[in-house]
């Protein structure tokens, strides 16, 4: 599948907020945003006004790369909550927040969503007893994601534990660290979903 392989800070820096695309360096000093404020490339500095559609766009551009989306994935997302009852953008980032991948980080599994995504590819993860090892499989409320016994002592599982509390969990996740295991006691509500986007304008984006 294809993917996104350019640097990571550059994305950060176009939407001109930390995405933590790349784990604790999003927290450090390193981080790129912290040290230029301002898009990347020859004309970054002196970029003018967004349009609302340029303005709609770039909101959409935040979540797909937040949650590393390529756009024909994206859109498949948002025609699937179009047809769900609720409010369209709500359940947009809920399928998104309910992805394996997104989960495995969530719990603190992994530092990053790239990282959780390559970590669930390896095979380290069971939902419910069983072997799941594809990123975007939804997780449903009350499934129970767990480390594999090979994976309790791979080093980038290990570090990511001991850091997650610097992130903090989720209150719509259970987490038994001391077993490797999460549970997702229920599907997280907007206000749970502590993402500071607009989903509104990607709803309209999306209905042009």
């Amino acid at each position: 599948m294809a993917r996104y392989r350019e640097a990571l800070c550059r994305l950060c820096r176009r939407e001109g907020e930390k995405l933590f695309l790349k784990g604790d360096r999003c927290y450090t000093e390193k981080c790129s945003v912290e040290r230029r404020k301002y898009p990347p490339g020859q004309h970054g500095q002196r970029r003018g006004k967004l349009s609302d559609y340029g303005i709609q766009l770039r909101e959409k551009q935040k979540v797909r790369n937040m949650y590393g989306l390529l756009e024909r994935q994206f859109k498949r997302y948002f025609e699937w909550a179009e047809r769900q009852k609720g409010v369209t953008g709500e359940v947009l980032l809920q399928f998104l927040e309910r992805r394996l991948d997104n989960i495995v980080y969530r719990m603190g599994f992994a530092v990053n969503r790239r990282q959780a995504r390559q970590l669930v590819s390896h095979g380290f993860f069971l939902v419910n007893g069983r072997a799941v090892n594809i990123p975007s499989y939804l997780v449903k409320a009350g499934d129970v994601v767990e480390v594999k016994e090979k994976g309790r002592k791979v080093p980038a599982i290990v570090e990511s534990m001991e850091k997650a509390q610097h992130r903090g969990i989720p209150s719509w996740i259970e987490l038994d660290s001391a077993n490797f295991r999460g549970k997702v006691s229920h599907i997280p509500t907007r206000e749970e979903i502590a993402l500071p986007v607009q989903e509104q304008l990607i709803v309209e984006l999306y209905s042009k």
